[in-house]
């Protein structure tokens, strides 16, 4: 049967990949890339976004990388189906370092979806992976994410998206596993009029530390971001939100709004907020907004009087909180 899969997913994918390159799209794994006609679009990118000397993890990736996805769409290109590369690690001790490269070029339009996962071990597993994105003049990328790793996994990825002139890059984010994650996507808006959005939900249960959140940098005049991020953390769960906003000088008419909102099941759980904006423009729109706190016991009650059980009621009300992103995911 496992083979029967493997057959079938192998098929699949090179139907998906020679009914995208009838558009000129290129969609290989990234070895391939390196070794065929676009490997000198490779070199002049890869690893430019995120250099090995940003921080030691950047560093270890880009010395012992392996494995990854590359995706090219050319200019006024409309990928209509989602394409979607699933990293499993399934080695006890290991670590993984794939590295994803997309480059969307002028006018055109992609969504990208990548799953990770991984068996439980009893010992510690490090995934350190790499995503860049490149965002053309007046094109759009939607980057949809879901990280559902075992409890012994250190999850330290590091994304990085740089969009130019009125280009769009929408980042979707699940993050439900792994026993310490550090996650925060960042966007540099760097052509006039470039929009990011960042939509994330993260879930925090017995022995999970997870800080994830997002990063984004205005550089050119009239950009904008919005970031929307919901967490729930239960059974003793850590779920802290961290956000950076940088506006530069010359960036005047930008604008950032920042929401977020923590439910904790109990009382043991925990959930902060850490915010960070460095502005330095004057003539911006810059607002955050964070909302922290525990199920209402009013409002279980009142569910309970209408019939419901305490633990259906319970669910309800995380199942509302959570409906809008999980929508999206």
């Amino acid at each position: 049967a496992g083979v029967g899969a493997q057959y079938d997913s192998e098929v699949v994918y090179h139907n998906v990949k020679a009914e995208v390159a009838a558009q000129g799209v290129v969609y290989t794994d990234i070895e391939s890339a390196l070794n065929g006609p676009y490997a000198e679009m490779v070199r002049t990118h890869f690893m430019k976004l995120v250099p090995p000397t940003d921080h030691k993890f950047a560093a270890l990736h880009g010395a012992v990388w392996s494995g990854g996805s590359f995706v090219y769409v050319p200019a006024g290109v409309s990928v209509e189906i989602p394409l979607q590369s699933y990293f499993r690690l399934n080695a006890p001790g290991a670590g993984q370092f794939e590295h994803t490269l997309i480059i969307v070029d002028k006018g055109a339009y992609l969504h990208f979806i990548e799953g990770c996962s991984a068996p439980k071990y009893n010992v510690a597993n490090l995934h350190a992976g790499c995503v860049e994105i490149y965002v053309g003049e007046n094109a759009r990328v939607r980057y949809s994410t879901i990280e559902n790793w075992s409890k012994n996994m250190y999850n330290l990825n590091t994304k990085r998206a740089k969009v130019e002139k009125g280009g769009t890059i929408e980042w979707v984010s699940g993050s439900f596993g792994s026993h310490t994650s550090c996650l925060y996507p960042m966007s540099i808006l760097a052509g006039e009029g470039a929009r990011m959005e960042f939509t994330g939900i993260t879930f925090a249960g017995a022995g999970q530390d997870l800080d994830t959140g997002a990063k984004v940098v205005h550089a050119a005049p009239n950009t904008s971001s919005h970031i929307t991020t919901k967490s729930i953390a239960r059974d003793g769960g850590v779920s802290n939100f961290r956000s950076s906003v940088t506006v530069l000088p010359n960036a005047t008419g930008s604008k950032s709004a920042v929401s977020c909102e923590s439910l904790m099941l109990d009382d043991r759980s925990r959930s902060d907020t850490i915010p960070e904006m460095d502005i330095r423009c004057d003539a911006v729109d810059v607002g955050h907004e964070a909302k922290i706190g525990r199920i209402s016991e009013e409002a279980v009650f009142y569910l309970m009087s209408r019939g419901m059980s305490e633990e259906d009621a319970r669910a309800l009300i995380v199942g509302g909180f959570a409906e809008p992103i999980a929508k999206a995911l």
